[in-house]
């Protein structure tokens, strides 16, 4: 460094500290919260620290320095644990056989106001209707009697406890459903169910998540009204949920002899263990047939990919696709599989 000059150098320290961020990130899927607890914190930062590793590559390939090294190897380490978050798989398999299924967090069908549109239900339904899906796995959606005009033989709406205040999910159907549950996630209002639904002879079984909330709604002033330390350790114990809640559904999902996908809102990214947990050896679909960025929900003014559809190995995906209306805070996803 003693031929830098000293622009260079504070340029070249702030570098090391960044690629040294990105290293340690590629321990976030892998390390739980409860051995180093700021882990997934930087994992919500993942494409912030790949951006500026990049920058820093190119700036220092630009000047001929072998500075760019360091960026290089961090990036590669980052790319080979963590995995990309830009996918250009546009080609689409599907056929008209193919299974269609559809997740949507539609935040109460905007009960609450958060949108100024008094259209918001009806939209949302004709988008359910236009896109085909077979399955819809909908997220903050339990009024059964508003859910009534969704034009489905068969669904399930989750049950709660007398007294309890939960987030509503469900699952609507083409298919017969066979057997279907709640399943209850303790001190906690998230919570997910399931659904063994006959699909010609075949039977899977689609899991709806609504995975536990970290309480930063965009727009609610928590983050920047909230004491520092406080809120640190609320946001980690949020994580630590996360992660439990992950590992009850990947050991039921074990004692299932079907085939499985899971689907839902897991209000984490692609990088934190609670996906990783979930996910397994299964496939994204977004990975598999996505394209682009694959944002399902805007975090202050950030694209983050926090809904997914995760497939068994033996389900072959053939396409994948991103909406773009603005009928919630989140944004849906379709996907269809080959049985």
């Amino acid at each position: 460094m003693r031929h830098l000059s000293f622009i260079n150098k504070i340029i070249f320290a702030f570098n090391i500290l960044i690629a040294l961020l990105l290293l340690v990130d590629c321990l976030s899927p892998y390390v739980s919260v409860t051995t180093i607890s700021f882990l997934p914190f930087l994992a919500l930062g993942t494409p912030i620290l790949v951006i500026v590793n990049v920058m820093f590559l190119g700036y220092w390939v630009l000047k001929g320095r072998r500075q760019f090294i360091l960026s290089l190897i961090a990036l590669v380490c980052g790319y080979l644990s963590l995995g990309t978050f830009i996918q250009f798989n546009n080609e689409n398999n599907s056929s008209k056989d193919d299974l269609k299924i559809m997740s949507y967090n539609v935040r109460q069908f905007n009960s609450n106001l958060n949108l100024e549109s008094k259209t918001v239900f009806e939209d949302i339904k004709d988008l359910v209707a236009t896109s085909g899906a077979d399955i819809v796995c909908f997220q903050e959606a339990s009024n059964k009697y508003k859910m009534k005009p969704f034009d489905y033989p068969y669904k399930y709406i989750s049950e709660k406890p007398r007294g309890q205040v939960r987030t509503g999910i469900s699952i609507f159907s083409k298919y017969p459903i066979i057997e279907a549950e709640t399943i209850l996630f303790t001190e906690s209002v998230n919570n997910g169910c399931y659904a063994d639904i006959l699909v010609s002879k075949d039977t899977i079984r689609v899991y709806n998540l609504h995975m536990q909330s970290l309480g930063i709604t965009p727009g609610h002033g928590i983050i920047r009204n909230s004491d520092s330390q406080k809120l640190y350790k609320k946001l980690t114990s949020k994580f630590y949920k996360q992660e439990t809640q992950a590992e009850i559904i990947a050991k039921h999902s074990k004692d299932v002899s079907y085939r499985t996908i899971i689907t839902g809102d897991f209000n984490n990214n692609q990088y934190s263990r609670t996906y990783n947990i979930l996910k397994g050896d299964r496939l994204d679909s977004f990975d598999e047939k996505g394209s682009g960025y694959g944002r399902t929900f805007n975090f202050h003014r950030m694209p983050v990919r926090i809904d997914f559809m995760l497939a068994d190995p033996g389900i072959e995906i053939t396409s994948h696709k991103n909406f773009n209306q603005v009928y919630s805070d989140h944004f849906p996803i379709l996907a269809t599989f080959r049985l």
